[in-house]
């Protein structure tokens, strides 16, 4: 048997597109989607809708639930929340652990969100590059493995799409992957071996960022 393991970078975000929201907005380092980014996620899930995902895992952010709440529509599949997929809480880019809309209000918004579902990794403010890469790759492990055989999408961002495809490929993924926003990374599974069959394509964008940015 084998499974593949989605793994998408959330869609472009509201304060790429208008860098001056993050200066009034109530939680800025939780922006929503721009209005392309909505776009782009719908391109996502017009890529996706033929495949056999059967489960759905997103960050708590906003930008990625929204992201996944795109293509859970075309799939009609709830949403699960992970905190292991969360953003990397880098303090060079976050001067305090960031703000979120809770689960309860998330859920309000977006009913597909599973109320019953119980995150498997931890996140901590502040977090080293290699502590990303780490708790994002051992949550790629336990989702694929708690999951065997059905296929999976991880919703997720720069850096935790990385470090998701770093803990099922190994090292490969750091040079292979390029992570750029609605970008889709394709791993498949046979017996034992992870093989990396997508490393961040893009073939179903029709805008894309001319400079990956991370955060």
């Amino acid at each position: 048997m084998s499974q593949i393991i989605w793994i998408a970078r959330h869609a472009n975000r509201l304060d790429f597109v208008n860098p001056d929201w993050f200066m009034t907005a109530e939680k800025p380092y939780d922006p929503p989607l721009s209005d392309d980014g909505i776009v782009q996620a719908q391109k996502l899930a017009e890529r996706l809708k033929s495949e056999r995902i059967s489960q759905i895992f997103a960050s708590p952010f906003l930008r990625t639930v929204q992201t996944a709440n795109v293509v859970a529509e075309v799939l009609d599949l709830p949403i699960k929340l992970e905190t292991g997929l969360s953003e990397w809480l880098n303090p060079e880019w976050m001067s305090e652990e960031p703000e979120k809309l809770s689960t309860m209000a998330l859920a309000a918004l977006f009913p597909r969100i599973d109320n019953g579902y119980t995150s498997h990794i931890a996140v901590q403010y502040p977090e080293t590059h290699e502590k990303v890469r780490q708790r994002s790759g051992q949550t790629a492990r336990c989702l694929a493995a708690e999951c065997w055989p059905d296929d999976i999408l991880l919703v997720a961002h720069g850096a935790s799409v990385l470090g998701a495809a770093m803990g099922l490929v190994g090292d490969i993924a750091k040079t292979e992957v390029k992570a750029t926003l609605c970008s889709l990374v394709k791993v498949v599974r046979q017996e034992s071996e992870w093989l990396l069959e997508l490393k961040g394509d893009i073939s179903h964008l029709t805008t894309i960022e001319e400079v990956v940015r991370f955060v």
